[in-house]
C-alpha cells in the first residue's frame, strides 16, 4: 500500500482521540484495529462488528503499522538483543515518522 494510499484511510487529528492514528477521521484508532487482530478476530468478524470499515482500512492499519515499527527504535528489545549479540547488534536510532496528513 503506498504512502498516499495510507495517508487518505489514515487520519491524526488533534482534538479527536487524544491525536491518536484513526481511520478516515472517524472515533476508531489504528491501535484499537490491531488489537482486535491481535486478539484473534478475523477481518470478517471485524468487519461485521464494525459495518462502517472496509478490508482496505484494515489492510491500512497494517501498513501505517509496518511503517511505524520500521521507523522506530526498538527501546528494551533492542538492548536485550544487543546484550546477547554485542558484535552483531547495529543499532538505528530514528524518530517516528509519520508521512501522513494531519487534519
Amino acid at each position: 500500500m503506498s504512502d498516499q494510499d495510507i495517508g487518505n484511510i489514515i487520519t491524526i487529528e488533534l482534538g479527536k482521540r487524544g491525536g491518536k492514528p484513526c481511520i478516515r477521521g472517524m472515533r476508531i484508532t489504528v491501535y484499537d484495529v490491531l488489537e482486535y487482530l491481535a486478539s484473534g478476530m478475523t477481518y470478517q468478524e471485524i468487519l461485521d462488528d464494525f459495518p462502517y470499515l472496509t478490508q482496505q482500512d484494515i489492510l491500512g492499519c497494517l501498513s501505517f503499522a509496518a511503517k511505524i515499527a520500521l521507523n522506530q527504535s526498538t527501546g528494551p528489545l533492542q538492548k536485550s538483543v544487543e546484550s546477547s549479540t554485542p558484535n552483531q547488534a547495529t543499532t538505528h536510532p530514528q524518530s517516528v515518522y509519520y508521512p501522513y496528513k494531519l487534519n
